[in-house]
């Protein structure tokens, strides 16, 4: 890896005030701004289209029929991506849904009163929505269907510490499951899919749109979910209000040296230099790509790296905007940066201390294929990375078959 542009943060002297945040060169008047209280709140911006393409989270029809071309043809990644999809427990004919009312999910998951069951049932949906598709077996979309149906008929609330980001998790599934067998099968019936609706609406959308102050990672799949579900209700209020939310958060999770010698604050958090050092996990130097989780460890930002290439996909589908060339130096510095440390690169001691918890995890597809494969970004650390870790599976939260889905396709 090439050495990075650093930014130190002193605690023992103010740097040119209390830290530069932005430093403006223009015919020949040099401008500095002081950092204000709280980071600023993101502008807010029209973003959905006038009307929703469906199916249009995640995946389309266009895409889904590329991937079952090259299925047939018994192509490379997407057969062994597909062999991996079919035999998941995931796609079991047999499976039987385990709604329960109240989902009680503490602290890592602990207690866990429905959390698994909620994650991994709204996952088989999506599972058996996809093998519908790519088989033409409709005994998969009616499964899909049931395993709706009895959550729909049944949750009304999620409790305790995780519950916002267990809300993400599961809401991230129901959208891309409800979004493709509404458009692609026969086998859900119109007011099945009313009460299903209410549930997104009800029990998902406002605990979503809420927000949260927690690592970026949460804000980041709750918005991957706000945004999949307004596409599923037509809700173009809360695409737009979701979609402002992404435009705050993700210049605030990964940072580049644009930005000065300190990350932006996230909206309505503080951005003095001893919290955003506290936040950004005690990490004192900033290199282009470092994220705010990335001294937490790899798991956890690559979460907040995928969620975020969601959002821009599905604005991709939506017919825009053009999310993924907003965020696109960060999100290519970020993949870069930790996918050099997952393939083995020495880690400075600059770099949380020395110690990093490597593991990205299944999340280097959607990006990749947006910026690589199809506008030609040289990538070369995550095209290595990507080598050794294709197909990307499941994670058992809300990351599922992205190899088969997005995997060098150019209709994704």
């Amino acid at each position: 890896m090439g050495q990075p542009r650093l930014h130190l943060v002193n605690r023992g002297h103010v740097v040119l005030w209390a830290a530069v945040v932005a430093l403006i060169v223009a015919g020949g008047v040099v401008a500095l701004t002081r950092p204000s209280a709280l980071g600023a709140p993101a502008i807010a911006r029209a973003a959905a289209p006038a009307s929703f393409t469906h199916p249009g989270v995640s995946d389309t029809k266009q895409s889904l029929d590329f991937v079952r071309q090259k299925i047939d043809a018994g192509a490379e990644p997407w057969k062994s991506a597909f062999a991996q999809l079919k035999a998941s427990p995931l796609a079991s004919l047999s499976r039987t849904p385990k709604p329960i009312a109240d989902v009680q999910c503490g602290s890592g998951s602990k207690p866990d009163i429905g959390c698994t069951d909620e994650r991994t049932d709204a996952l088989a949906a999506y599972t058996d929505a996809l093998m519908s598709y790519l088989t033409g077996n409709e005994a998969y979309a009616a499964k899909a269907v049931e395993l709706m149906d009895a959550w729909a008929a049944t949750i009304a609330k999620h409790s305790l510490s995780n519950a916002p980001l267990q809300t993400g998790w599961a809401g991230v599934s129901w959208a891309r499951a409800g979004e493709l067998v509404r458009a692609t099968s026969t086998a859900w019936p119109a007011p099945k899919q009313a009460q299903f609706a209410t549930m997104l609406r009800k029990v998902y959308l406002p605990a979503l749109l809420k927000g949260s102050h927690a690592n970026g990672n949460w804000e980041l799949i709750m918005t991957d979910a706000a945004v999949g579900i307004s596409v599923f209700l037509d809700d173009r209020a809360s695409y737009d209000k979701a979609v402002n939310t992404w435009r705050g958060r993700v210049p605030a999770y990964v940072y580049v040296s644009a930005d000065g010698a300190l990350p932006k604050a996230a909206p309505g958090m503080p951005d003095d230099r001893d919290a955003l050092v506290k936040y950004w996990h005690r990490q004192t130097k900033f290199a282009d790509g470092l994220a705010q989780e990335t001294c937490r460890d790899f798991g956890h930002t690559g979460w907040g790296l995928v969620a975020a290439s969601h959002v821009a996909e599905t604005a991709k589908l939506q017919g825009g905007p053009d999310l993924f060339g907003e965020m696109r130096d960060r999100m290519v510095a970020a993949l870069e940066f930790h996918a050099g440390y997952d393939l083995g690169a020495a880690v400075p001691s600059w770099l949380c201390g020395g110690k990093i918890k490597k593991g990205l995890g299944p999340v280097l597809e959607t990006a990749y294929n947006r910026y690589h494969n199809q506008l030609g970004v040289p990538m070369p650390q995550t095209a290595a990375l990507l080598a050794r870790t294709r197909p990307a599976g499941t994670d058992n939260h809300f990351l599922a078959w992205e190899t088969l889905t997005h995997g060098d396709n150019p209709n994704a």
